[in-house]
């Protein structure tokens, strides 16, 4: 079997009642790429990455476009059951970018499930639960505000709630911090999550400004040395996220107690086959971890709840995705849906999310 045709998509995701605020400033749209790899045989495997804009980090759009058209002439020909040579291959016309190749590897597992009759996370070792576990993130808000979304998404049956905290003085983000967690905390597991945008005075501030209210930490600071210079000072646990920019980052945290769990990016991580080697490090460690992605539209958010559904359900932290808080599907019917702090996992073979090639478009770039 070999690759003949690879289509690449630019695809609007309005944010719905936005804007969706963090630490990096207002999103009120991102635009997302499709990667859609046709094989000889007829079969197609669709993959997709959507950084947020380009300052939330080194990832943006154009730069994946520009790294796809840099790589996808050279794939044509090769067989993509061969995931190892089809990384090679892109290593070796393009250093680095591994966004853009994430985008390329999903449509490869998607296209090998269908090959197969099988779905992803079969590939991966089999769901252990149809439903997989999400959580629910507060965005930028006022102590009143977070409070209110808190109690909603626990009513409507979410297990853990991510806070966004940073860019404002230290004391409104423990207030925040401290009234969910009186309001919730006995219901809920509780994140705090800065965007690497708290100093290390503030945040061994907020720490003991804390002390008794159960959170986690996600990323309070912007490097790995200022997190090692605080790690004993904290009384928090602490996630990485921004700073796994590589397998072997999180080989080194998880095996130096650098940090008590992590927030996965998949399309940060090489896509589902650096994510599922993520995973088996933190079974290997016992820690605990979410399965996400920064942002995008069905195919991404099935691609993260694939390797969701494999993962321990003792270390799993759930499937962010952002379908709540978009405008539409690429698939009407088999759409990635959030229900009740619940993800269903789809019955078709690959990813299982056929797009509407209308809502997709026109290719913006096209190989054969």
């Amino acid at each position: 079997m070999k690759i003949t045709e690879i289509h690449v998509y630019a695809i609007d995701l309005p944010v719905a009642n936005g804007p969706y605020t963090s630490s990096d400033g207002d999103i009120h749209a991102v635009n997302s790429t499709v990667v859609e790899l046709i094989s000889k045989n007829g079969l197609i495997g669709y993959g997709e990455c959507c950084p947020i804009g380009p300052t939330y980090a080194p990832e943006h759009t154009l730069g994946a476009r520009a790294a796809l058209a840099q790589m996808l002439p050279g794939l044509i020909g090769e067989d993509p059951l061969n995931r190892h040579t089809i990384h090679s291959n892109m290593e070796s016309h393009l250093n680095g970018h591994r966004y853009a190749k994430a985008a390329i590897d999903i449509a490869l597992w998607d296209l090998a499930g269908k090959l197969y009759g099988a779905r992803v996370c079969d590939l991966l070792g089999g769901a252990r639960s149809e439903q997989v576990i999400s959580y629910y993130t507060t965005g930028l808000v006022s102590p009143d505000d977070a409070v209110r979304i808190a109690m909603e998404k626990r009513d409507q049956g979410f297990k853990r709630l991510q806070i966004k905290v940073g860019n404002r003085p230290i004391q409104i983000d423990i207030e925040v911090i401290r009234k969910v967690w009186e309001a919730v905390g006995s219901d809920m597991r509780l994140a705090a999550d800065a965007n690497r945008s708290w100093s290390a005075r503030d945040t061994i501030f907020a720490s003991s400004s804390l002390s008794g209210v159960n959170v986690v930490f996600e990323q309070p600071c912007d490097t790995l040395s200022e997190i090692n210079a605080i790690r004993n000072r904290i009384q928090h646990p602490i996630y990485l996220d921004e700073c796994t920019t590589d397998l072997s980052i999180v080989a080194e945290a998880a095996g130096s107690g650098l940090c008590d769990g992590f927030g996965f990016k998949l399309t940060r991580l090489d896509g589902i086959t650096g994510l599922k080697t993520a995973r088996d490090i933190c079974q290997a460690r016992n820690l605990p971890h979410s399965c996400d992605d920064a942002w995008g539209g069905d195919i991404i958010a099935a691609a993260c709840l694939h390797v969701g559904a494999t993962v321990d359900p003792r270390l799993n932290e759930g499937v962010w995705i952002a379908s709540p808080y978009i405008e539409g599907h690429y698939d009407e019917q088999n759409g990635i849906r959030l229900i009740n702090g619940k993800i269903n996992l789809p019955k078709a073979p690959g990813l299982g999310i056929e797009p509407d090639m209308d809502k997709l478009g026109t290719p913006v770039a096209s190989y054969a």
